[in-house]
């Protein structure tokens, strides 16, 4: 099938570019609003010492005699606001609305926090380490508390997991150790370089046999460094798109202008999540 794109025009200057966000990010009539619930975790064993909040999102169509799919959202507050960049949780309701994609419980994660604030060093021990802590951290602290509540698939299918920036690098490490339970992927602007020992997945994914990950990446042209030989966040994420494409994954690379913010990957959400759930064999 052809699929013919709408004309748009490139812009000149590519470092302070913004992308408007379609019909699909905004509430839209006839959409029934589902319902979020807030919750405070405290008492984590992987990562003593911290407290963190969560959001519980369950679309309208819900029904708690049917499983439904999961995806998890890495920096849970930034990506639930409503007026900020993703908006998940109002995209959640419009695609779950159109039978875009399956009905899906979102679970927003925040990073933890220390003596009470919040920090980039916490977040940055949580997000860039290449370990299986975080992935621990949730099937065995976080998503319990889900399924307790509410009726979650048991097929990894129907996992997925998202995150931008360090939470895109998390993302990825979450689902390639643990793609028994996650198999379907978003990562925006990853900062697979600032991970400790360097980026691991250009030699990785090329190494190992193919997992069974479905991959959507997210990248900008003007991302940071993007110039210099060192540190430069397109160059890294380049590299693993282009490790993918070797190892014959299923992946999809969209590459945008701007520079490191989420708002790119937030206006491309609804279109990477109908990719990500879109049937197997396709």
């Amino acid at each position: 099938m052809t699929l013919e794109v709408p004309f748009q025009p490139l812009p000149v200057d590519q470092s302070d570019v913004r992308y408007a966000h379609g019909p699909d990010s905004t509430r839209r009539p006839g959409v029934p609003a589902g319902r979020t619930v807030e919750f405070d975790w405290n008492g984590s064993i992987v990562y003593p010492g911290t407290s963190r909040r969560f959001w519980v999102h369950l679309p309208a169509q819900y029904d708690p005699s049917r499983p439904a799919a999961l995806m998890v959202f890495l920096d849970g507050r930034l990506y639930l606001d409503p007026d900020g960049e993703v908006r998940g949780a109002i995209v959640l309701d419009n695609l779950v609305s159109h039978g875009d994609i399956p009905v899906t419980i979102g679970v927003f994660v925040d990073p933890g926090a220390r003596d009470g604030a919040a920090g980039p060093k916490q977040r940055n021990v949580e997000y860039d380490a290449f370990d299986d802590r975080y992935a621990t951290f949730l099937l065995t602290e976080i998503i319990p508390q889900v399924a307790a509540r509410h009726c979650i698939t048991e097929d990894p299918g129907g996992w997925g997991i998202c995150g931008g920036s360090s939470g895109g690098n998390c993302a990825f490490t979450v689902a390639w150790l643990r793609p028994d339970m996650f198999r379907r992927v978003i990562c925006c602007l990853s900062s697979f370089v600032q991970m400790p020992g360097g980026n691991p997945y250009p030699e990785l994914i090329r190494s190992v046999p193919r997992k069974p990950l479905r991959i959507f990446l997210q990248a900008g042209h003007r991302d940071l460094h993007w110039n210099e030989p060192a540190r430069n966040w397109l160059a890294g994420n380049l590299r693993v798109a282009a490790a993918l494409a070797e190892a014959g994954y299923d992946f999809r690379l969209a590459l945008g202008d701007g520079g490191h913010n989420p708002n790119h990957g937030g206006v491309l959400l609804p279109d990477a999540l109908r990719w990500l759930w879109r049937p197997l064999d396709t």
